[in-house]
């Protein structure tokens, strides 16, 4: 099943978890701030590609297969929220996944202005940074369910390099703010469970980029005590980005999908 199609029965199955009659009352949808901290553990797909004003139109770069960069890897994650009001929230998230490579290559590869050869031994590193914000507005509100509607961005920022000995080095930075439209629902299935998703997209040219981005978060949180509890959930993100910077060209196709174990507080 599609992850938006999941996310779609989600916020249509739960609305009728509660037993009729009865209205619980939990803590994800009443306290004003809630915060979780967590391990993220994504399986990514990684392609990317540096033109050069100088060299012309780079090589496609997949950079698990072609350089030997792990597909996996257990990474940290933070989020949080603060309700401003009844129908008021602002949230946040992060998480970062540095990743390095090493292998001889089978075909020259071109980026930026360096040209790496065939049996070359190329050594890479590909750090990404992904931090969400939003503003969000439940058009829909009761004590166990709302949903709404948000705009915010993914700050999203790439630090790649490719190196040889002999040959050289070389590095790019792009730091891209995308701005997204998010849909979101949360529902209280007792005082103690709840579920939760949102679903962020955003496909447009503007400055120096133009690309698209899709992400979508589902939780399931049991909170026991009173300030805290214990979740489990689904990351995925989705992006093609493509960023002028000075006299190169970066092109980036990126998929990060996986399950989420947190820890929650909330007051």
């Amino acid at each position: 099943m599609k992850p938006w199609i999941a996310f779609l029965a989600l916020l249509a199955g739960t609305a009728q978890a509660a037993e009729p009659g009865e209205i619980p009352v939990n803590p994800a949808l009443k306290d004003r701030f809630y915060f979780g901290l967590g391990a993220f553990f994504p399986k990514t797909t990684t392609q990317a590609q540096l033109d050069s004003a100088t060299l012309g139109v780079g090589a496609n770069v997949d950079f698990e297969r072609t350089l030997g960069m792990e597909t996996a890897k257990t990474v940290p994650n933070v989020f949080g929220r603060w309700r401003s009001g009844e129908r008021w929230r602002i949230e946040a998230e992060y998480f970062e996944l540095n990743r390095n490579g090493s292998r001889t290559i089978d075909r020259d590869i071109q980026w930026g202005d360096t040209v790496f050869p065939v049996n070359a031994n190329v050594s890479s590193s590909f750090d990404f940074y992904d931090l969400r914000v939003s503003a969000g507005y439940a058009f829909f509100k009761r004590t166990d369910k709302e949903l709404g509607v948000a705009l915010g961005l993914h700050i999203a920022a790439y630090d790649v390099s490719l190196r040889a000995n002999a040959i050289g080095n070389e590095q790019q930075d792009v730091l891209a703010p995308l701005p997204v439209l998010s849909a979101y629902g949360l529902f209280a299935l007792t005082d103690q469970w709840a579920v939760g998703g949102r679903l962020d997209r955003f496909s447009l040219k503007y400055d120096k980029y133009d690309g698209s981005l899709t992400s979508l978060g589902l939780d399931l949180t049991y909170q026991p005590f009173r300030h805290v509890g214990f979740g489990v959930g689904y990351r995925s993100l989705f992006i093609t980005l493509e960023a002028s910077e000075d006299s190169k060209r970066a092109r980036f196709k990126q998929t990060f999908e996986g399950p989420l174990l947190f820890l929650s507080a909330s007051f």
